[in-house]
């Protein structure tokens, strides 16, 4: 078995915090790593201490392709961010996305012995491990297990059931599934960067804690994440998640689609995509272009920005219908009254909002991860690290008691003991096996 460690810090750069604990979000990303590191403040907000990211070159489409090359990857924006921060790095929150997650609504319903006695959290999480027993096709775990609503004696609409009387308990369940290859292929090259998973976490679920606010939660939001491999939908109404999918097509295919389109080389065409990209191809003049370099011996080429919008509009059209259509199917269409939240790096194009409200009827807008933040470094207040600031923000909201961050205690010791800790625990077992095979 592995020692246990925790995340410090050198005392001279403790804060003044009534949580000293350190929470670190590592997200693998399929076109860039990043590391953050951060610490909650008396009033309860979380301050970003320091960060590190680096170009992911082992990822391809949120799933880890190269083991050894994700590895590097891992190494390199870790230590940039103990670097940054004062802090080393020794525990993770870690993000896992992909095609392969799913997600399924399923009905439990426990029977209470005793009428005299109120319903507890040990009733909720009873029921909560009951449906963690669900049978999954063959490759596939449960991830996630998400309460919706209660309903205890035949009455429904209960949000929190605690303390109330009733002997039948019932609940609706957002269920979210993964491949259990890809946790253990994300497993892999935590344990070879000589790290430690804290918490397993569905990128959607940590962006959506960094970008959306509670009211934005009540009202019903489409969180829509546009990352380089894919984007990810995570739909909330009524403060609970109703809605989840992954749509495999990201910021790489736009940049794939100018490379192939301009005839030019995939570095360039991501360049251009960042520097001039637009989203609505009519918002450009026909007279204004782009001179880029040709190779060598050749003559630079000349680019339309116009033709170049009118490519990106084309793909990002093709990704607001897949949008619309995951927002249909979750019934709730007509239900979203704050509308769209789009980030990610994909969210950084110019009219981007413009583009969404036009194809949706819905309002939208560019989510930045500030929402929860104590000032935050003006350089990580972008949308590209919304996944990353979430996970730092989720370790401390999926912690159950001040005690468990504080020791930052890993899964296999007296941690809560939930499902997402044995998952991990399972994966390690299975990894530490093959080790000594």
């Amino acid at each position: 078995m592995s020692t246990n460690y925790r995340n410090t810090k050198p005392m001279e750069k403790d804060l003044q915090s009534p949580d000293p604990e350190i929470i670190v979000g590592l997200d693998i990303g399929t076109t860039k790593i990043a590391c953050f590191v951060g610490q909650r403040t008396a009033h309860g907000k979380i301050e970003i201490l320091g960060y590190g990211k680096s170009d992911s070159v082992g990822v391809s489409r949120g799933v880890v392709s190269n083991i050894e090359r994700t590895v590097q990857s891992i190494k390199l924006a870790v230590q940039a961010a103990e670097e940054d921060s004062g802090v080393e790095i020794k525990v993770v929150n870690v993000g896992i996305a992909g095609q392969h997650i799913k997600s399924l609504q399923h009905r439990g319903m426990i029977t209470r012995e005793n009428l005299d006695d109120e319903i507890r959290q040990e009733d909720i999480n009873a029921l909560v491990e009951d449906m963690r027993r669900l049978v999954m096709p063959p490759g596939a775990q449960i991830l996630h297990v998400l309460p919706q609503e209660f309903t205890v004696d035949s009455e429904p609409g209960i949000k929190d059931p605690v303390g109330m009387a009733g002997i039948r308990l019932e609940a609706n369940f957002h269920i979210i599934t993964g491949d259990i290859a890809a946790a253990r292929n994300i497993y892999k090259c935590i344990t070879k960067a000589g790290l430690e998973i804290d918490q397993l976490v569905l990128e959607p679920l940590a962006s959506s804690s960094s970008v959306l606010t509670e009211e934005e939660k009540e009202a019903g939001i489409a969180l829509v994440d546009i990352g380089g491999g894919t984007t990810d939908i995570a739909i909330f109404q009524d403060g609970i998640i109703r809605h989840t999918a992954v749509i495999p097509f990201g910021g790489k295919v736009i940049s794939s689609d100018i490379s192939q389109g301009c005839n030019i080389m995939s570095k360039q065409a991501e360049k251009l995509k960042c520097k001039f990209g637009s989203a609505l191809a009519q918002e450009m003049k026909d007279n204004e272009l782009v001179c880029i370099p040709g190779l060598q011996g050749r003559k630079p080429k000349e680019i339309s920005l116009k033709n170049l919008a009118s490519i990106i509009e084309a793909r990002m059209v093709e990704i607001i219908e897949h949008v619309h259509y995951e927002i249909k199917a979750s019934g709730l269409g007509d239900q979203l009254i704050g509308g769209i939240v789009v980030t990610g790096g994909g969210s950084q194009l110019r009219h981007i909002t413009q583009l969404f409200q036009y194809h949706t009827g819905l309002d939208c807008r560019v989510g930045y991860p500030n929402e929860h933040l104590h000032e935050p470094p003006r350089d990580t207040n972008i949308p590209s690290f919304s996944t990353g600031v979430g996970l730092v923000i989720r370790g401390y909201e999926e912690s159950e008691s001040a005690a468990a961050i504080k020791t930052n205690i890993k899964p296999d010791v007296k941690r809560r003991q939930g499902f997402m800790e044995d998952f991990v625990k399972n994966i390690k077992d299975w990894f530490e096996k093959e080790e000594e095979q």
